[in-house]
């Protein structure tokens, strides 16, 4: 049994959804919101390192208003799901077993359309080539699945190191860094609300140990087999990618090139976390895709 820490209680402004819980596997808690019709077709937003379902809080809204059942989860370790409280307690595997969990037991999803960013799309795009069948359709949204056969972004090894070496993990500072337009004081509080102090912080601080960043890593035998079944994908399949991402950018288009009839949308004027810089584009080019 992993041991873990209930979330901290937090208060944000500009995001009132009821928050839900389900329990996954080891016994931990997932967050999730929902809003639009409960009989819509399903949309998952999935986030990355290290923000939560607020992150989407300006595309929720557009999706619902176009008659789909969106729902938003915080990963485990972040924003009001359960706290695993070691790093160690974290893998890649791990990560895919509780969303799937979440998913397909807890909500026994079908017809489900996954949006994922960062992190989202790296646990997303695992989801989708192993239960193809429960998908309806994917989104990729500055994200990738790495094998570690290629080297990272020198911008990412950067942030690794950072993650890594910093006393102080500073939440506010990793999402202002990700973003090319000026976040309010209050937006960068609700990132940082989720991890008050270092003890609730062992899922950001393990998330980029995790992404395969060698030939042996634990995770690439499993994503180069999703690379293949990407290959044989039969579904609708859209790229929308920022274009100011150092870190994602070289991604857009090998996803686009090796799905088959993959949509690729470039959406200009945003930096790693579009939802912040680009919010209304991205909405628009999700719900455009999904009609």
């Amino acid at each position: 049994m992993v041991r873990a820490l209930t979330a901290p209680e937090f208060e944000v402004t500009g995001f009132d959804h009821p928050v839900a819980y389900a329990t996954v596997g080891d016994g931990l808690r997932m967050a999730y919101v929902t809003a639009g019709p409960p009989d819509g077709r399903p949309v998952v937003l999935l986030h990355g390192e290290p923000t939560w379902s607020y992150l989407w809080r300006e595309v929720i809204p557009v999706l619902a208003g176009e008659g789909h059942r969106v729902i938003a989860p915080d990963l485990v370790g972040f924003g009001r799901s359960d706290r695993p409280a070691d790093v160690a307690d974290h893998s890649y595997a791990a990560h895919v077993e509780w969303v799937r969990a979440l998913l397909f037991d807890a909500l026994d999803l079908n017809g489900v359309t996954v949006v994922g960013h960062d992190w989202g799309g790296l646990i997303g795009l695992r989801l989708a080539t192993e239960h193809t069948g429960r998908f309806a359709a994917f989104v990729a949204t500055n994200t990738g699945l790495p094998t570690g056969d290629q080297p990272m972004p020198e911008a990412w090894l950067r942030f690794r190191d950072t993650v890594r070496n910093a006393a102080v993990l500073d939440i506010a500072r990793l999402v202002r860094a990700g973003c090319r337009t000026t976040i309010p004081a209050e937006v960068l509080a609700a990132y940082a609300a989720p991890f008050p102090d270092r003890s609730y912080a062992a899922a950001p601080r393990a998330m980029p140990g995790l992404v395969p960043t060698s030939p042996d890593d634990p995770a690439t035998g499993a994503n180069r087999l999703a690379w293949q079944r990407l290959g044989a994908w039969d579904r609708p399949f859209l790229v929308a990618f920022s274009d100011g991402d150092p870190i994602t950018s070289a991604m857009g288009p090998v996803l686009a090139r090796v799905v088959p009839g993959a949509t690729h949308v470039t959406i200009p004027g945003g930096g790693h976390f579009l939802q912040e810089d680009t919010p209304g584009p991205l909405a628009g080019a999700i719900a455009s895709f999904l009609r």
